[in-house]
């Protein structure tokens, strides 16, 4: 195998062997003897090698020019506009193409934007030459080249509507349908050009997970017209990431709209127990006790507030420290809550504690929500709870005479005032069979036996 052959063999390219040997005795014969064959066959490789990208993840505005495999995932409607000091009008069409390590926008031109219109369809795999640079959404290419390639595959799933996990990093021309989880107040700031700009947030789920969705300006006032529970459909947006995670935003061409769709979010949330420092979770469970507020001064002059609840799953029960607005949530002894988004970190004595600052939200899931999840490793499985019922503590030999029983004396916060009404001391819980009348938020002692788990009361004060 001579030079020219080896060289070949070590190209990724859809140029010929024959059309190689010809450009390279060209090359020889333009260089006037300066380069061999082998010699010239080597600066032909790096001309055709340079631009080519491992994945669209690759590609940079800075790059000249990028050459890459991508499906078509969709394509845009033809428009036109008006060029300076041109009778002709111009002519774009964006076609949305994607590979395993993302998704970039294509701009076909002129004619080849209605060549493109006509021709190009999801799902066709395509070649693509072409000048990166930054457009509105993100990386932009600029199409100089491109052809079907009808034998090669690209691993991406092309879909009408997403759900939640389909959701990929920079993905475009999105339609997702969703429950509302929870919705955040609209905020106004300053642009770099001295414009104002609005943005807000909702919370939207599927039986596939959840993610936020921000929208921005003309569409930031659309989350004061939707409330937990509602079912919206979200058109034309588009995915990017912050802090980790993906986020789905909407600006000034898509929208948002209410529909009458059967969608409902079933959280996953991690066992207490099971719970790791220095992690990123969602927990859920039932609050068994919290603080009072709590005001501090930051290092900048300006003044916080925190508030700490105890929140208890089947698994067992942490400390949640509620950060900013979130600490004047509605919400008491008794609720059950989902959190997402929770950092896990050092706590008091050695334990670990959560804390839910702004990327967390803070979900009600009364309604029995969170006991739907069908993970068997899921935290979010209230129903133990529901009758106020602590674990089994019996002695476990079978008989159904009641055992002897301890005296013991308890005080605690009334934190389920039903039958039986549970206590909270802010360390462990405690049932206590009664008939007096007691009410959330009271703090009582009580004295009784201890039996089966159950404080059997004979004095409530």
């Amino acid at each position: 195998m001579g030079a020219i052959e080896e060289t070949y063999d070590d190209l990724d390219t859809d140029v010929s062997l024959e059309e190689f040997r010809e450009a390279v005795e060209a090359k020889v014969e333009q260089m006037g003897g300066l380069a061999d064959e082998e010699t010239a066959a080597m600066l032909l490789a790096h001309e055709l090698d340079d631009g080519e990208v491992n994945g669209i993840a690759d590609i940079e505005p800075e790059m000249e020019e990028a050459k890459f495999l991508a499906k078509v995932t969709s394509v845009g409607e033809l428009r036109t506009f008006e060029r300076d000091e041109e009778d002709e009008d111009g002519r774009v069409l964006n076609v949305d193409v994607a590979d395993e390590s993302g998704s970039v926008r294509a701009s076909f031109w002129d004619e080849q934007a209605a060549a493109a219109e006509d021709e190009l369809e999801p799902g066709q795999v395509l070649r693509i030459k072409g000048r990166p640079k930054d457009g509105y959404n993100g990386v932009e290419v600029n199409v100089s080249q491109v052809e079907v390639d009808e034998d090669e595959e690209v691993d991406v799933q092309v879909v009408d509507t997403y759900r939640v996990e389909d959701l990929t990093m920079g993905a475009s021309d999105v339609d997702l349908v969703g429950e509302v989880l929870s919705t955040d107040d609209v905020r106004t700031f300053s642009r770099d050009d001295g414009s104002e700009g609005k943005v807000s947030n909702l919370l939207v789920g599927d039986e596939t997970g959840r993610v936020r969705v921000t929208l921005w300006d003309e569409q930031a006032d659309l989350a004061e017209e939707f409330g937990a529970g509602d079912v919206v459909e979200v058109t034309d947006g588009y995915v990017r990431e912050r802090e980790g995670s993906l986020e789905l935003h909407v600006g000034n061409r898509g929208r948002v709209e209410t529909v009458e769709e059967d969608v409902s979010f079933v959280p996953d949330a991690k066992p207490i127990d099971d719970l790791e420092l220095d992690e990123t979770a969602d927990i859920a469970g039932v609050v068994r006790s919290m603080d009072e507020k709590r005001t501090f001064d930051r290092d900048d002059g300006s003044e916080g507030q925190v508030r700490n609840i105890r929140l208890q799953d089947q698994s067992g029960d942490i400390r949640v420290a509620l950060w900013g607005e979130k600490a004047d949530l509605d919400i008491g002894p008794g609720d059950e809550l989902l959190f997402t988004d929770v950092g896990v970190q050092d706590g008091w004595q050695d334990d670990l504690e959560a804390s839910a600052g702004w990327q967390s939200t803070v979900i009600s899931v009364g309604d029995g929500t969170a006991t739907e999840s069908e993970s068997e490793s899921a935290g979010a499985d209230l129903s133990s709870f529901e009758d106020g019922t602590r674990p089994d503590t019996s002695s476990g030999d079978g008989s159904d005479e009641p055992s002897g029983g301890e005296d013991v004396e308890f005080t605690g916060v009334v934190v389920q005032a039903g039958s039986p009404v549970i206590l909270d001391d802010g360390e462990e819980t405690m049932s206590v069979e009664t008939e007096t009348d007691v009410t959330l938020g009271q703090e009582l002692t009580v004295r009784g036996t201890l039996r089966d788990g159950t404080l059997e009361a004979e004095d409530v004060r």
